[in-house]
């Protein structure tokens, strides 16, 4: 397969990175550059790599030793797995630098003088010193009268003018680029690609989200960066993604904001949303009742096993969640009427369709007290086996239920999204490259 040396960035985005022997490192993301004075093209001082254990890490371009159409191939399969952090002059090629505003000056393209042009992407090249270099640009103008899309021009970095880190800073940048990036992506991804850019750069991106999609990707940020993220958007806006957050995480975030922030932000959202998030910051954060979801999955005793089935498939349902099936007496939402027992999604899958779920239930199984701590709520889910487990108050009601990825949060200490553990994998080790 032909070696390049010459590449479009966006092209490069989701190539494997393998080893000499060809074993896999991960997959690129970014690259990062360097944008120089004096009119110099901007250097590329290396990849950002996601791991398969999500983590971005960097990877100087030196040790890159071919770049070919399906995959980069670096000299050694030893890498550092610090977490990438940019330094001070550099710039992420697809988070940062496209969509930003220039100017051209090329003679051969008069038309564009003095028109604001949008960078829509960066050719790079591998110089004799084998340097690789930003040395062309495409750029694109706005729509036309009619609507359509403007015409795409590839200039010489030399007629480029107007990419700057002061220019980077300017608001108002696009974001289309970076949005088609995360399409396809898991939140928790996003959230990782997130944390890397400045706040100004995040902000604009998650204007540019949908609710549920912003809800989804801020539940899976650090505390310190969700605030600061709702802080920063308008109060109807904030509130409005609040409501689409889970409940327990939207309370975890509320508990952190000052009382009269928090306050205004439940005020302003709609009271079927925010009364199960009130209900929650009554407990303790470290409790069943602080750890639960106020929305599990509930049926009472005449609903059929079709019926349950068909519930447990829904996609808005975590595995965990969708693992346990409480039956009550009416009413199901919670707090419910009695609680009769549960019912496994594995007892579900054996039954005939038609059989109702009251005849099913596993009314033996122990249930966690809104009070119980984070020992007594871990030793349940080990003594038990289970993924989910209901949460009872003293009358009987069932008031939520406490999954394991909710309780797993609780336990890993709170900046464990900020400093994985350093996981051995296939060809990736720790070691002090640096730039």
């Amino acid at each position: 397969m032909a070696v390049v040396s010459k590449a479009f960035v966006a092209r490069l985005v989701g190539l494997a990175v393998l080893g000499p022997d060809g074993e896999s490192i991960g997959r690129v993301r970014d690259l990062v550059i360097a944008i120089r004075t004096g009119g110099q093209p901007p250097r590329v001082l290396g990849l950002a790599v996601e791991l398969t254990t999500r983590r971005r890490i960097f990877v100087p371009m030196l040790r890159v030793t071919a770049i070919e159409p399906t995959s980069v191939t670096l000299n050694t399969g030893t890498v550092s797995l610090r977490r990438l952090n940019l330094r001070t002059g550099e710039a992420l090629a697809i988070g940062q630098v496209l969509d930003s505003r220039v100017r051209v000056d090329d003679p051969d393209l008069p038309n564009l003088r003095d028109v604001d042009l949008t960078i829509v992407d960066l050719a790079i090249e591998r110089t004799r010193t084998r340097d690789w270099v930003v040395n062309r640009i495409a750029v694109r103008g706005g729509r036309s009268r009619l609507g359509r899309r403007a015409q795409t021009h590839v200039v010489d970095w030399t007629n480029v003018r107007g990419l700057t880190h002061s220019s980077l800073q300017l608001p108002n940048q696009g974001v289309a680029q970076v949005l088609s990036q995360f399409e396809g992506m898991r939140a928790a991804d996003v959230a990782n690609a997130l944390r890397e850019l400045p706040s100004k750069r995040r902000q604009e991106i998650a204007n540019a989200l949908d609710d549920e999609r912003l809800a989804d990707v801020v539940q899976e940020l650090p505390s310190d960066d969700q605030t600061d993220l709702l802080t920063h958007l308008e109060v109807e806006r904030a509130a409005d993604v609040l409501e689409a957050m889970d409940p327990d995480d939207a309370a975890d975030l509320l508990r952190e904001l000052p009382a009269t922030e928090a306050e205004a932000l439940l005020q302003r959202m709609d009271p079927q949303e925010s009364e199960p998030v009130r209900r929650l910051m009554v407990h303790e954060p470290d409790t069943a009742g602080g750890l639960m979801t106020p929305e599990p999955l509930v049926v009472t005793a005449s609903t059929t096993v079709a019926e349950a089935l068909a519930r447990a498939r829904n996609p808005d349902l975590t595995p965990a969640s969708a693992s346990l099936t409480f039956v009550v007496r009416p009413p199901t939402a919670t707090p419910t009427g009695k609680y009769l027992g549960c019912v496994h999604l594995q007892a579900l899958l054996r039954e005939p369709p038609a059989n109702l779920v009251g005849g099913i239930v596993d009314a033996d199984l122990a249930t966690l007290s809104p009070e119980d701590d984070m020992d007594t709520v871990t030793r349940y889910f080990a003594t038990y086996n289970l993924v989910c487990g209901p949460v009872v108050d003293e009358d009987d009601h069932l008031v939520g239920a406490v999954t394991v990825d909710d309780l797993l949060d609780h336990l890993l200490p709170e900046d464990w999204r900020e400093n994985e553990t350093k996981v051995s994998e296939m060809g990736t080790q720790p070691s002090g490259v640096s730039r």
